[in-house]
């Protein structure tokens, strides 16, 4: 497939849940991890972009979980840039099976960050040109995401060592973790997640206090909507928020296919 990056890889165990199922923020951990390749050999990796002083940020992320893999279960991520406009490239990914069956799709789109002021510039002044395929795993224009309203759901965290990427702030696939936290056990239980919206507005940084919040929408007898809200409790500014869909489980073992 022209100018689409394929990433091979099994699933370990310690990135499965209770189930035996991969967890969520695996998967961005994947993603991210096939993007990080896939740039490298366009040579726009985070240490190429070093060299000017800029480096890679996600803006937003749009998954959708069609089935999910378990662990030593062998996937392969396909990637490629479907955009670059303006502050914004759009990366897309999908993600197959052993026999070639997809069981995710993803889109998102990315900013590259001047280090000294934190603020994004334009690519076309800024990045080498690279190859492009213009279709989409997941038409989304990005629309502002709704805040909660209502709070079902909360969880304060405090941000460790362990939490912090190469750009020295909050990996993406914490917040994921977190904000899926504050779901409240009457949800997770019962359903599994199959939708999620990303929208990343602030860095956490070493020692912030975070506290997500959830608010849960009821959609029908089968279908759960969550709104999620990342906040740092020191100066009150808004780190994330997430819009998360959830489908309900026939019954304990369906939870593990």
């Amino acid at each position: 497939m022209d100018n689409v990056f394929a990433h091979k890889l099994r699933v370990r165990y310690y990135e499965v849940d209770c189930n035996g199922s991969v967890k969520p923020a695996a998967i961005f951990n994947f993603m991210q991890d096939a993007a990080a390749s896939h740039v490298r050999q366009l040579d726009l990796s985070v240490a190429d972009l070093g060299k000017k002083n800029l480096t890679w940020v996600i803006s937003r992320f749009h998954l959708r979980l069609l089935h999910y893999p378990r662990g030593n279960d062998r996937i392969t991520i396909h990637t490629w840039p479907s955009t670059k406009d303006g502050l914004f490239s759009c990366r897309e990914y999908t993600i197959r099976d052993e026999d070639g069956k997809v069981i995710a799709l993803a889109t998102s789109s990315w900013a590259a960050v001047n280090i000294t002021t934190r603020r994004p510039v334009r690519l076309k002044d800024h990045l080498r040109d690279f190859p492009l395929k213009s279709e989409r795993a997941i038409e989304d224009d990005f629309p502002s995401l709704p805040r909660p309203g209502r709070i079902d759901g909360e969880q304060s965290f405090q941000v460790r060592r362990s939490d912090l990427d190469i750009n020295r702030h909050v990996n993406n696939a914490v917040y994921v973790d977190w904000a899926l936290e504050t779901v409240p056990p009457s949800i997770a239980e019962k359903y599994r997640l199959a939708e999620i919206e990303v929208s990343f507005r602030g860095e956490a940084l070493y020692g912030d206090n975070v506290v997500c919040s959830c608010e849960v929408f009821p959609v029908s007898a089968e279908e759960v909507e969550c709104l999620h809200q990342l906040v740092n409790e020191i100066d009150g500014k808004e780190l994330t928020r997430f819009r998360s869909f959830w489908r309900l489980l026939v019954d304990r073992q369906k939870a593990a296919a």
